[in-house]
């Protein structure tokens, strides 16, 4: 098979899911406002700036499912993807999807973002296969610790060769779409890799590398 992979945040979507998430939580009153608004705030900046601490954040971000139990999380999800996600799909992104599948391509989504977050996220898109961070699960419940490697920086490499590895598939005539300098690792391994509507970091890496540089934003 031939792979072609996606980042999720701010690449096929128009908008980051994760930190959307966050703010969602502050708006329907399930997390204190003003002490997660700010937290949320300052670890997206973190990971903009190339310095995210991924288990540190992770830490923050897995409490609220760890409080609540699962059916007020499927709840609250339904509504978060109504109010928040929809309105970051983008028509150029599932054209892109639909060119890649009918030249028989395998399509996946490899994201930081925790899998309870981004799974229906990857449904929407009509997208079977998905690496994201996946948060511990117990009898039901999460935890608020991650299960396994984080999908983020060379996590993602690690996670994605896991895959390859238990699949019997290689990276061969491979494309990766991101948008994010802090996947690098990952664009470097690829065959064809696609900067899209990229931060400056990973413009100028394009750039420097000669990888194509494209906009889904409409």
């Amino acid at each position: 098979m031939t792979l072609a992979i996606f980042d999720l945040d701010n690449t096929l979507l128009a908008g980051d899911s994760d930190h959307a998430w966050g703010e969602f939580l502050v708006e329907e009153g399930i997390v204190d406002a003003e002490e997660y608004r700010k937290a949320n705030d300052r670890f997206y900046q973190e990971y903009l700036n190339g310095e995210l601490d991924i288990l540190h954040y992770l830490g923050f971000a897995l409490q609220p499912l760890a409080k609540h139990a699962m059916a007020d999380l499927l709840t609250w999800r339904e509504r978060f993807m109504d109010k928040k996600v929809r309105p970051m799909l983008q028509d150029k992104a599932f054209n892109l999807l639909d060119e890649h599948r009918n030249q028989g391509h395998t399509l996946m989504i490899i994201t930081a973002t925790n899998r309870f977050v981004t799974e229906p996220i990857a449904d929407i898109l009509g997208i079977e296969h998905l690496i994201a961070t996946d948060p511990e699960l117990v009898d039901g419940r999460y935890t608020g610790k991650v299960a396994g490697i984080p999908s983020f920086q060379d996590g993602k490499v690690t996670r994605l060769n896991d895959w390859l590895d238990s699949n019997s598939e290689t990276l061969d005539g491979a494309w990766f779409y991101s948008d994010s300098h802090n996947d690098a690792p990952l664009l470097r391994k690829v065959d064809n890799p696609v900067a899209v509507d990229p931060d400056p970091t990973l413009e100028k890496l394009a750039v420097e590398n000669g990888w194509k540089v494209m906009s889904l934003r409409e």
